[in-house]
């Protein structure tokens, strides 16, 4: 019986959002004390509604940067993993204030319907522009990383649904100013709620499968076992997991039946061939030796 333990790969999907995070966490701060400011001079809910929201998703900006941060300190003490499974954690806490978010939001258009307040004309929409370019600006610069990191997708819907809910509020106060329907701005509160609900489910789900050690989204468990299996020397595989370390790296461990000897170079092989093609950087494969035992327990499955 043999066994090998491998995760040398250097990670280059991740990539340093230090200064985005700090950037994105700058301006929104600026942009929640001039909501403040213009929402008291103008007598605005609207924009002390939103500057609240905003307040809440530069903390979910906080939180996922310093993730993102400890995500990076080595393997110390009891923390035989370090503390990378923090990027999973936040992002299921960036989820939650998204719920949040969205609850004051239904909250405030609910009480418009009851109590029909006029927006506070050109002041109102000037500021929610600002809104709409800072927060729009901010999100795209986590376009890119919300593809490979659950932690960068929560600051990227963050941000995302900020420019919308500004956007939201410049289009209902040109309109009511336009038409003098006050109905239009509860009616775009929540037509802006079902998109940010949309992708805030979606957010909240993988990074509930993921806290659970479920097969990443992004790699199919059967190809991963057919690939191994068609490789010279394997006559079978049992106890087969895929599972999650971040947000951003992946663990495999499994037992191998092979029929022949094999040496570091084998299993080196399948290694590479598991980073290469899944993206699978930390792997534990122990070989044995025998029949092909694929079909002996559900560990099979």
């Amino acid at each position: 019986m043999a066994h090998s333990h491998e995760h040398s790969h250097e990670h280059t999907g991740s990539i340093n959002y230090g200064r985005a995070f700090a950037l994105g966490i700058g301006l929104n701060i600026i942009f929640v004390a001039v909501e403040i400011i213009y929402g008291l001079i103008a007598n605005s809910s609207a924009l002390l509604a939103d500057a609240g929201h905003n307040a809440s998703d530069v903390l979910g900006l906080v939180f996922a940067w310093t993730a993102a941060w400890l995500a990076t300190i080595k393997p110390k003490g009891k923390y035989t993993y370090g503390l990378r499974k923090t990027t999973i954690l936040v992002s299921i806490l960036n989820a939650l204030f998204l719920f949040g978010a969205v609850a004051a939001i239904v909250w405030d258009a609910i009480g418009k319907f009851k109590n029909p307040v006029p927006v506070a004309g050109t002041q109102v929409m000037i500021v929610a522009a600002v809104g709409v370019i800072i927060n729009t600006a901010t999100a795209l610069l986590f376009m890119k990383g919300q593809k490979e990191d659950l932690n960068i997708k929560g600051a990227f819907l963050h941000m995302a649904a900020d420019a919308g809910v500004s956007l939201g509020v410049l289009i209902a106060g040109l309109l009511i100013n336009l038409t003098g329907l006050q109905w239009i701005d509860p009616v775009t509160s929540f037509l802006i709620i079902s998109v940010v609900l949309w992708g805030t489910w979606k957010l909240f789900t993988d990074s509930i499968d993921l806290a659970l050690d479920a097969v990443p989204k992004n790699i199919n468990i059967n190809q991963v076992r057919d690939y191994i299996l068609s490789l010279e020397g394997v006559a079978g595989i049992h106890d087969l997991h895929i599972w999650a370390m971040s947000t951003t790296r992946v663990a495999l461990s499994a037992h191998l039946i092979t029929s022949k000897q094999t040496d570091n170079g084998f299993i080196k092989e399948i290694q590479t061939g598991l980073y290469e093609k899944f993206n699978i950087e930390h792997t534990t494969i122990q070989i044995e030796f025998g029949p092909d035992l694929n079909n002996c327990n559900p560990d099979c499955e």
